[in-house]
């Protein structure tokens, strides 16, 4: 609402697999099935119906495309493919460190990074495994459509053990991408080997005082998510996570803007207290100095008191970084 406001037309859609988004399909009366085909949440496909929405609102032009977690990484993809469509692209929470490289080309039957770094995971003192891999499995979308504190206690502890409220999120940037350096991560990261995420949620969850004194997801709000979430299940939401863990087939096809860079003007938003910023080592830094050819210094934001929710935990803030960053974008363009 402050940026429509503003003057702006503020479009936020359901991605692909979440919320409304099968509801006139001929499965519209059905939930996402483990089983159904991947290909339809490869990043390009996403990303092509971001674009294929701009132009059915009847629009040649975005002033700022603006995505949050899995939607910063669609976000990147749509301003790395479409400089002309988009002027600004705003990356939140989770940082993009760039376009494939040579070197991380595979063959499709090769093991992803994930499925590497999760075996390895495996064989510490104390077994865990990455929550990618866990939710890329057959069993974590009944996990988390039938967990055993319930739907709402459950997203309630989720959001509060991911936000600035849960004190244990104390971050700071992680020293490689090993079992032993992310062995540090949160348990909705980096899980014990034989918990469930309701599991390892549900063990932080906040107290009747602490969700009392919440003012930035009041139960309201939280029910929405909740009603959604038991109407369609996760696995459409899932599925974006198995074609990033399952299989290299999945993401070769962006292969081919090996090298390309964002040439347009970028900006990262997210909580100083959101471990998501560093949980992919290198990824931040990657995208500062080589996979955005224009993200200034003053562009890299991290929220103090908020964590992955920043823009509902600190909506003031963020709302002030955006319109300036978007009003820059217009000078730039102008």
């Amino acid at each position: 609402m402050p940026l429509a406001n503003s003057g702006y037309v503020v479009v936020a859609p359901d991605i692909r697999g979440y919320g409304q988004t099968r509801q006139r399909s001929r499965l519209s009366t059905k939930k996402v099935a483990y089983e159904e085909d991947l290909a339809p949440y490869r990043m390009l496909n996403v990303a092509t119906d971001v674009i294929a929405l701009v132009y059915a609102l009847g629009y040649t032009s975005v002033e700022t495309l603006i995505g949050h977690d899995f939607g910063s990484a669609i976000a990147a993809h749509c301003a790395l493919i479409r400089p002309d469509l988009f002027k600004g692209v705003v990356m939140m929470s989770a940082p993009y460190s760039g376009a494939p490289s040579l070197s991380s080309i595979g063959d499709a039957n090769d093991k992803t990074r994930l499925q590497k770094l999760d075996e390895a995971l495996r064989t510490l003192d104390s077994p865990k495994k990455h929550y990618m891999v866990y939710f890329s499995s057959s069993r974590a979308d009944a996990h988390l459509s039938n967990p055993p504190q319930g739907a709402h206690e459950f997203m309630r502890a989720y959001y509060h053990m991911k936000s600035a409220d849960w004190k244990g999120n104390k971050v700071n940037p992680l020293g490689a991408f090993t079992a032993e350096a992310l062995s540090v991560l949160p348990s909705y990261y980096i899980m014990p080997v034989d918990k469930t995420m309701p599991e390892c949620v549900g063990a932080e969850a906040p107290s009747p005082e602490e969700v009392a004194q919440n003012t930035w997801l009041p139960d309201e709000e939280l029910a929405v998510y909740v009603s959604q979430y038991t109407r369609t299940g996760f696995q459409g939401g899932l599925n974006h996570y198995r074609c990033n863990a399952e299989s290299l087939r999945w993401t070769q096809d962006l292969n081919i803007f090996m090298g390309k860079q964002i040439e347009i003007p970028a900006m990262f938003i997210s909580g100083a207290q959101d471990w998501g910023v560093f949980q992919f080592p290198g990824s931040a830094e990657a995208m500062r100095t080589t996979a955005c050819k224009q993200m200034r210094k003053e562009d890299f934001v991290l929220v103090d008191g908020a964590g992955h929710w920043v823009q509902q935990e600190k909506p003031d803030v963020v709302i002030e970084h955006l319109l300036r960053f978007i009003r820059q974008c217009v000078v730039v363009h102008s």
